[in-house]
């Protein structure tokens, strides 16, 4: 199963030390059945880049946590064995925002990553998700000031990275 890892930089580069992302247990994003009811679409690019969206708004959330990380948000996209996938039914059906959210049993090797989404290193760019982090919260509670400050954050595609420029994109 194709799953979507939030995450920082800060955590990435400790996962390219470790060699495994974690800790256990694991958030992530995939396409749910839940998640394939809510978007009514049959075409699996759709939904996995529906999934993409979703965990970097989780990253944003990992953001606001952590002060001292870069203003950039990062996703590691992989594939586990569907038995390390754990479905969260009951929350999606309850809350909009758990859809196509999962959790990770064991701790996947980053050397089973696909691809790394992660913001551009632009000043515009960090400073669009710096403000986004700083408001997430305010949005989550129905501020609508910050919800568009949240969104302007969304305004910005993730770019794709390879496994090997890892490396490049810590430096």
């Amino acid at each position: 199963m194709r799953v979507y890892v939030p995450t920082t930089l800060h955590a990435l580069a400790q996962a390219h030390a470790d060699g495994s992302l974690g800790p256990l247990p694991l958030r992530a994003y995939a396409v749910t059945p839940a998640l394939r009811e809510w978007y009514l679409s049959d075409d699996i690019e759709e939904l996995e880049y529906a999934a993409l969206v979703r965990a970097a708004q989780s990253s944003l959330r990992l953001l606001a946590a952590d002060g001292a990380a870069p203003r950039r948000r990062v996703v590691v996209a992989l594939d586990v064995p569907d038995e390390a996938v754990a479905l969260q039914n009951d929350a999606e059906h309850a809350d909009a925002s758990a859809l196509g959210a999962v959790t990770l049993s064991e701790a996947p090797p980053l050397a089973r990553a696909a691809a790394v989404h992660a913001d551009a290193d632009e000043p515009e760019v960090r400073e669009d998700v710096s403000a986004a982090a700083a408001a997430v919260a305010a949005a989550d509670t129905g501020d609508e000031d910050a919800r568009f400050t949240v969104d302007g954050a969304e305004d910005h595609e993730l770019l794709w990275f390879a496994t090997q420029e890892i490396p490049g994109l810590l430096a």
